[in-house]
């Protein structure tokens, strides 16, 4: 059988140096010909923003400065944000933390048209994605657009060495969901399946030798590289139903966003991997030969990352909510039909961080 695809490949310039950061912010800045920037760094980048600032090239000028950034971008914050960026007279935004910050960076660009250069100082991978999300009245919405990806993204591993190793561990376990959901996602075709392939192989051992030793330098380039495929893959498959999953989760309940998606994407890789054994014998590849699901739920234990909802404040009497919540947002394209019921038990079970069993794949 012949192969049949329509893959879009989303154009972007990336720079990927460890130490190089000040001096990669510069070229970036001097390739677009801008002059007047709006500077977004969440509080534990301020100094990764101060050294950048110091070394920006001659006519260009940093005209605000944001630091008070909200995870899962508030709809307020993000207007605030941009009626500054207006009123500075920006012509472009420079980004510089987490996904949060990269988060709040779109959230104007959607709005002003505005060029992000994008500097990650953890796994996250929204610099790498054309999706917004944006929370108003504790409900999530995201959405897709072009001019939100960023033009520009400097990578640093040397930066991510602020992140603590618990929350550097959740934050590559986010990237791997990426890789993960974007197998299964509405636009999953063999290009991006191979991409995130290749980022799940850099991400586990990335991840394993970063959780034996935080300070490894070249294990921390190793998972943002495997991020920033991870990222591209799900960029070009589109968001699956573990994304929607967790969307939901933050938006409402004010979850801990990497936290969240390395406790849910073991359950839903055990509820997908029945009906996608070709995604289940990728993942189970990167995993060195583990069963999917258990490969992934061993994994996140391994690493030490938190194990549960409840453990993250999730309610135990709001699973019925949630999964009412999320079931209008699950895509038509999951590789299994998806119900009320069967999303109250994969909740369930993450809520009560149940472990996860070969057996659970042949269900």
């Amino acid at each position: 059988m012949g192969l049949s695809f329509d893959h879009a490949t989303l154009g972007q310039r990336v720079i990927f140096g460890a130490g190089a950061a000040p001096a990669n912010i510069a070229s970036a800045l001097e390739s677009l010909d801008v002059r007047r920037v709006l500077l977004i760094a969440d509080g534990f980048a301020i100094p990764v923003a101060d050294a950048a600032v110091a070394a920006l090239p001659a006519g260009v000028d940093v005209v605000d400065r944001i630091h008070d950034v909200i995870q899962h971008v508030p709809v307020e914050r993000a207007e605030e944000a941009t009626e500054r960026a207006r009123a500075s007279h920006a012509d472009a935004i420079l980004s510089i933390g987490g996904g949060s910050s990269t988060g709040l960076a779109k959230a104007v660009a959607l709005r002003t048209r505005l060029p992000i250069v994008a500097v990650p100082t953890t796994f996250a991978g929204s610099e790498a994605t054309n999706v917004w999300g944006l929370t108003e009245a504790a409900r999530k919405t995201t959405g897709v657009d072009d001019v939100v990806l960023p033009s520009v993204v400097v990578y640093d591993a040397e930066l991510s060495r602020g992140l603590p190793g618990r929350l550097a561990v959740s934050s590559g376990l986010n990237a791997l969901a990426h890789a993960v959901d974007g197998l299964w996602a509405p636009r999953a075709d063999p290009i991006n399946r191979a991409i995130g392939a290749e980022g799940l192989r850099a991400l586990v051992p990335g991840l394993r030798a970063l959780h034996a030793d935080p300070d490894d330098l070249d294990a921390r380039e190793q998972t943002l590289y495997g991020a920033y495929l991870a990222a591209v893959a799900f960029a070009s498959a589109g968001s699956g139903m573990h994304h929607k999953i967790c969307h939901a989760l933050g938006g409402t309940y004010g979850l801990p966003h990497a936290e969240t998606h390395a406790v849910v994407l073991p359950y839903v890789a055990a509820f997908n991997v029945p009906a996608a054994p070709e995604a289940g014998h990728r993942i189970s590849e990167a995993l060195g030969g583990e069963p999917a699901a258990p490969g992934l739920y061993a994994l996140r234990a391994e690493l030490g990352a938190p194990a549960s909802l409840g453990e993250l404040g999730l309610p135990e009497d709001a699973i019925p909510e949630a999964a009412t919540l999320i079931i209008g947002a699950v895509p038509m394209s999951n590789p299994r039909p998806v119900g009320v019921v069967d999303l109250e038990r994969l909740l369930a079970a993450a809520w009560a961080g149940e472990p996860i069993t070969a057996n659970e794949e042949e269900k």
